[in-house]
């Protein structure tokens, strides 16, 4: 199935079920909501530019990418949705991404002492299912030297790449003469949950509207970053981890911020979007979006509703990286347990990650052995672990410790903790809905000191 086709074509289900809930409702009171024709059409246009800009995000992967083998898992029924506590513990605000196994990897440029990077300022560098995916260095805005620019005019004539609004905010129709028939992905229709996951974590990570869940979740880290290695230069610059990268954006943050930086993803979707920002995006604010169309539920109005996004709220080219920024697909454990990796790294950040781990004290332990001998962990996140509620499924496994018992573990693998307070944060939220869900997330500072591990070691 092609990739472009199943979200449209699950959002046009969806809309058929508003129709026939309205179709049922008696005449006096369908007079009452006269004007919900028009949203519904209105949301069909919505779901013709999210589906353009998910086209053009594919099509810039040259061959076609086959997503038939991906195996992560990304959540997309509303916590307020759930009907109690227990069944919405799996998901994070609408949102939850995780990796169901780690039977695949995928190699990135190795991060060697070197860090030399000839070819770009800015690469995305992933293997999937043994095929390189060309993800070029960063270029200028200008199309001649950006070889996927090209794919953008061309669709031009087609399609236009951002809707206009009439007066009364009705959303201009795109047709669907882009969606290309020959371009087959093969991705299961239940896989467009993932896609709407997807589309959510763009605006926390490239939108104006997600400044504020920046401002709560990466700030903290940023500055933490900063006051830790305050003597770095663009020469001699520290390596910086970050395991659960998403789509990058705090990644590109440290790297801005005179790091080495190198994000890490398992999920294919995840990477997909993030190299297509990272790599492909000529201007800010060249795409936008409709993020929150999929759910009716706790709106003040439609317009809230049906509101677009535009994104990126920053052009990545012209941040101001350091040399050497990397993505990195593949296994957190998978790729970080290789002894090339140990000692490497002067820092490792955690964001939101390290309750995705079945085993959460091998992730620790895994971090403790990357980083070199007083490098610095920095962690902001709850303990909502992924896999608590997989139930019949003798195989798998899900070890769920609480802060008490993960900071102990850290004690043991040789860490001192220096700093430590609770943030409040949100996560992927919508922040004009009437039901907010918020974390109070813990954010430590730790430092790796193998002599005081010892002295915790079993006799």
């Amino acid at each position: 199935m092609d990739f472009s086709y199943s979200y449209p074509d699950a959002a046009e289900e969806d809309v058929k079920r508003y129709e026939r809930s309205f179709r049922k409702l008696p005449p006096a009171h369908k007079a009452l909501l006269s004007h919900y024709p028009l949203k519904f059409q209105r949301l069909r246009r919505c779901i013709s530019v999210n589906s353009y800009f998910i086209f053009n995000m594919v099509q810039a992967f040259e061959p076609p990418l086959d997503m038939s083998d991906d195996i992560d898992v990304c959540e997309d029924s509303l916590l307020e949705d759930a009907p109690n506590d227990h069944s919405s513990s799996v998901e994070r605000n609408g949102c939850s991404c995780q990796s169901t196994s780690t039977s695949r990897k995928m190699c990135c440029s190795k991060p060697d002492q070197d860090y030399n990077v000839e070819d770009s300022n800015m690469t995305q560098v992933t293997r999937m299912e043994q095929q390189e995916l060309q993800c070029d260095g960063f270029c200028g805005s200008n199309n001649e030297s950006h070889p996927h620019a090209l794919l953008h005019s061309k669709e031009m004539d087609r399609c236009d790449r951002n809707p206009v609004n009439d007066s009364n905010e009705n959303v201009s129709s795109s047709p669907h003469g882009w969606l290309d028939p020959l371009l087959q992905l093969n991705v299961p229709l239940v896989d467009v949950d993932k896609v709407r996951c997807i589309i959510r974590n763009i605006v926390r990570d490239w939108a104006a509207e997600g400044q504020k869940e920046r401002d709560q979740c990466y700030k903290p880290i940023l500055e933490e970053l900063d006051s830790l290695f305050p003597n770095r230069s663009r020469e001699s610059a520290p390596a910086c981890l970050v395991p659960g990268a998403g789509l990058g954006r705090l990644a590109l943050e440290i790297s801005c911020l005179g790091f080495i930086s190198q994000g890490n993803e398992f999920s294919y979707y995840m990477m997909i979007c993030s190299s297509f920002i990272l790599n492909h995006t000529q201007i800010a604010g060249e795409w936008t979006i409709y993020p929150w169309i999929h759910s009716n539920l706790n709106s003040v109005s439609d317009s809230d509703q049906l509101r677009p996004v535009s994104i990126p709220d920053i052009h990545p080219a012209s941040a101001g990286i350091t040399e050497g920024f990397s993505m990195c697909g593949g296994d957190f454990i998978e790729v970080y347990s290789d002894p090339s990796q140990v000692g490497v790294w002067d820092a490792v950040v955690t964001c939101f990650f390290i309750d995705t781990a079945h085993n959460i004290v091998e992730y620790i332990e895994i971090i403790s052995k990357i980083l070199k001998e007083g490098g610095v962990w920095i962690n902001l996140g709850p303990l909502l672990y992924h896999f608590a509620d997989i139930y019949g499924q003798e195989d798998d496994m899900s070890i769920e410790l609480s802060l008490e018992d993960v900071k102990r573990v850290a004690l043991h693998f040789g860490f001192q903790l220096e700093k430590e307070r609770t943030i409040e944060t949100t996560y992927t939220t919508n922040p004009k809905s009437m039901m907010q869900n918020h974390y109070y997330a813990a954010f430590w500072t730790m430092r790796k000191n193998s002599t005081a591990a010892e002295k915790h070691m079993p006799s």
